[in-house]
């Protein structure tokens, strides 16, 4: 399995032609995990069911709610989550916003927009190999320092009781 197929992608777009050109643009660039999402709504519902993304791809004006609300309500259920703004609105407030409440990047769409797409997928992927690398390090270095931690306990109380056991 590539490092692309570990991945859970959802595009949340409303608009269905772009969302459907977005999803077949990254299955052909080996991302086979995509879901379309066309509100919202309907990505917090599947993640209330218990469908959880490792990355979401969204616009900023969905329907109903925008998408700060969306990634504040997912970063709620699942801190882990990273998104990607894929927007038309160049509004620079806008985007400030996004990335306060967590956003990776903000991407505006235009003719290179799927392009930078890719290219943030691959960082974003890239970190999180970094990440459950660290977080692997970090546990076998607990195991390693409790390993070293009973062979002196143990050593001590072998030096005790032989100690012990000289003087009687």
């Amino acid at each position: 399995m590539t490092d692309e197929n570990e991945y859970l992608i959802f595009i949340v777009e409303n608009n269905k032609i772009y969302n459907h050109l977005v999803t077949e643009y990254l299955k052909k660039h080996k991302f086979s995990r995509v879901r379309s999402i066309f509100s919202g709504e309907e990505c917090i519902q599947v993640i209330e069911k218990g469908e959880i993304p490792d990355i979401v791809i969204q616009d900023y004006l969905l329907e109903e709610m925008n998408g700060i609300d969306v990634l504040r309500k997912v970063k709620k259920k699942n801190p882990g989550t990273d998104f990607l703004f894929l927007t038309s609105n160049e509004n620079m407030d806008v985007a400030v916003n996004t990335i306060k409440f967590g956003a990776y990047d903000y991407i505006i769409k235009d003719k290179l927009a799927l392009e930078k797409v890719v290219y943030k997928l691959n960082k974003i992927i890239q970190m999180k190999k970094l990440q459950k690398k660290n977080v692997q390090i970090r546990k076998s270095m607990l195991v390693f320092s409790g390993v070293i931690f009973l062979i002196v306990i143990f050593a001590f109380l072998y030096f005790v009781v032989d100690i012990f056991h000289v003087r009687n």
